[in-house]
């Protein structure tokens, strides 16, 4: 933001430390009235015409947009994408467990992507892989949908799952 004599424009739009329009002025006497208030002109809106000045106290005005920063940021939350690893042969327990982990990522409002790592010759039968992906997705689908169906890509096999559920559409006949 420009304030001052950092304002470039000859014409500007100035709005007073009341907040009523004073209108469209010279640049010296915008900066002279903000000098007789004792306050600084501070270009709100560079991209009008002619641009928009108001006339406020510059730290003050920079405090309260520095605090409006960061109230939005505490209300935004960052999706992280958890992973879960497994194998074509992992046991019943400890799949379990795993599920069990995926469902509170995903209750906390987390991706999750499932992968399942092949080792020697399990590649040569990724349907077990694709069956154990599969259970977890259905014993998830509860609480998540899967964003695309589970790829093999070299030696692992993955999805990704996202909280939420979709809705599914009820025939009415």
């Amino acid at each position: 933001m420009k304030i001052n004599r950092e304002i470039r424009a000859p014409k500007v739009r100035v709005i007073d430390q009341e907040g009523k329009q004073v209108g469209v002025i010279s640049i010296s006497e915008a900066l002279a009235k903000a000098e007789l208030a004792g306050l600084d002109l501070v270009e709100i809106s560079p991209n009008a015409e002619p641009p928009v000045c108001k006339i406020i106290d510059y730290g003050k005005f920079r405090y309260q947009v520095t605090k409006k920063e960061k109230e939005s940021k505490k209300s935004q939350h960052q999706v992280k994408v958890k992973e879960i690893k497994l194998k074509p042969n992992t046991d019943e327990n400890d799949l379990v467990v795993k599920i069990k982990h995926s469902r509170e990522f995903l209750t906390k409002g987390n991706k999750v992507r499932v992968t399942c790592v092949f080792r020697g010759r399990e590649l040569q039968h990724p349907e077990f892989g694709i069956k154990v992906v599969q259970r977890i997705c259905e014993d998830l689908s509860d609480v998540a949908t899967p964003e695309s169906e589970a790829k093999l890509m070299g030696r692992s096999l993955s999805v990704v799952l996202a909280p939420g559920v979709k809705k599914k559409v009820v025939n009415a006949s």
